[in-house]
């Protein structure tokens, strides 16, 4: 390209000076100015400067997704809500089976009242998941916790009517 071109290359906000370019259907009669030579010179190079593989295209030319930027003392506070939550779930079923564990009156084999003993298993399960940071396995723990207390008064509730039945069936034969 630079031999069929006479002339000089100038800046493009020189005055402009005309080269002549034989055989060509560009410009005026085969003329064009030093801004239309500098601006084909600064296409072309930007063609070997170009990405060398169709993923260096894409990822340069497409839209990318942006994610939100989270310093650390937003991931610290975000991680502490999270926590507290959990906390709080956590807190709310020892309440409720503290309070489900009242219904349980009677002795198991031993002697324990059977209130005694559901609140001992439940500080040592609580104990040992205390310091589990997996919210995964804390959820986990928390829905089969739930689901205990759940069947367990279920349980106490079925076995509790059939005990007012079988009362009511004895208190009927005696009148």
């Amino acid at each position: 390209m630079s031999k069929s071109i006479k002339g000089t290359l100038k800046r493009p906000n020189s005055t402009p000076h005309v080269f002549k370019r034989p055989n060509s259907s560009r410009g005026l009669n085969g003329y064009f100015t030093s801004q239309q030579k500098y601006n084909t010179l600064a296409a072309t190079s930007f063609v070997s400067t170009g990405p060398d593989t169709l993923e260096e295209l894409l990822d340069r030319h497409l839209a990318k997704e942006q994610k939100p930027t989270v310093d650390d003392d937003e991931a610290e506070l975000l991680n502490r809500r999270r926590l507290t939550s959990a906390r709080r779930e956590a807190l709310s079923l020892y309440r409720d089976i503290l309070r489900a564990s009242r219904f349980f009156t009677w002795t198991d084999s031993r002697g324990f009242l059977w209130r005694d003993t559901l609140r001992e298993n439940a500080r040592k399960e609580f104990e040992a998941a205390r310091f589990e940071t997996d919210p995964e396995i804390v959820t986990r723990l928390l829905l089969g916790g739930q689901d205990a207390v759940e069947s367990a008064l279920e349980k106490l509730a079925e076995k509790h009517r059939q005990e007012i039945e079988k009362e009511r069936r004895v208190g009927g034969d005696r009148r």
